[in-house]
């Protein structure tokens, strides 16, 4: 099992959460479907992303769906941000900064934040 871990920006703020909170219920539940799947280890349709850490979770129902995440070893996974097919650019470009901040963050003081 794998423990699903939200990147909080300095702010507070959980760009995932904040996501996730913004789609339909009927939405939420498939995601959380996959998330579930995800934690046993079952990663179904995911691939790295071309110049970055992080990972993809593409989900092909409704508008295209996409979890950013970065495995952190073999036991926890970060969730970093999630974006539909339309605006999945800009959104990985905010997940690579918030990735970035998350790096410099826990490398600066130990922990995981």
């Amino acid at each position: 099992m794998k423990e699903i871990f939200y990147y909080y920006t300095i702010e507070g703020d959980c760009p995932y959460l904040n996501w996730f909170n913004e789609l339909d219920t009927s939405i939420q539940v498939r995601v959380n479907k996959r998330v579930k799947k995800l934690s046993e280890g079952i990663y179904g349709d995911h691939k790295k992303l071309q110049k970055s850490e992080l990972s993809e979770i593409r989900m092909d129902f409704g508008k295209g769906y996409r979890i950013y995440y970065y495995d952190l070893d073999d036991r926890l996974i970060i969730f970093i941000a999630g974006s539909n097919k339309k605006d999945q650019k800009k959104v990985i470009q905010k997940a690579n900064q918030y990735f970035q901040d998350y790096k410099e963050r826990t490398t600066d003081n130990g922990s995981n934040s």
